[in-house]
């Protein structure tokens, strides 16, 4: 569960800049669910942290960093630890919204952005699973 690492070796991950890069991307990203309407209440804590946390360490580990999400949380599983809350079309949007905003704040390179931008909405496509209109 990582993406491959580059020409001379080095993953993504260090390309991009690391721990640090990604943190800004999903602490952008959070800044935007915390007062979405549509997705904050798929956040049952009241601190948006510990989600933060987690989705910081995923994306280290599937980028090619440590693999510390593993380590403590075992096989990612995405689609089941979903399961149980409504990703509709509506909410895939709005979490690409605000995704998009990390990825801006970034400042990654066009190639680096195109990248993580596609693994994302992918990602995002299949974490549906209704299609109940909102």
């Amino acid at each position: 569960m990582s993406a491959s690492t580059g020409e001379q070796g080095d993953t993504f991950y260090d390309q991009i800049g690391g721990y640090d890069t990604i943190a800004t991307i999903v602490d952008r990203f959070y800044e935007g669910v915390a007062t979405d309407e549509v997705l904050r209440p798929l956040y049952p804590e009241e601190d948006l942290g510990p989600a933060a946390e987690r989705f910081t360490l995923f994306l280290a580990q599937y980028w090619g960093g440590p693999t510390t999400y593993s380590d403590n949380r075992g096989h990612p599983r995405l689609r089941m630890r979903h399961a149980p809350f409504k990703v509709t079309r509506k909410a895939r949007d709005h979490w690409l919204l605000h995704f998009r905003a990390g990825l801006d704040a970034a400042a990654l390179t066009p190639e680096q952005d195109a990248q993580f931008w596609d693994y994302v909405t992918h990602a995002a496509q299949f974490m549906i699973n209704s299609f109940d209109e909102d």
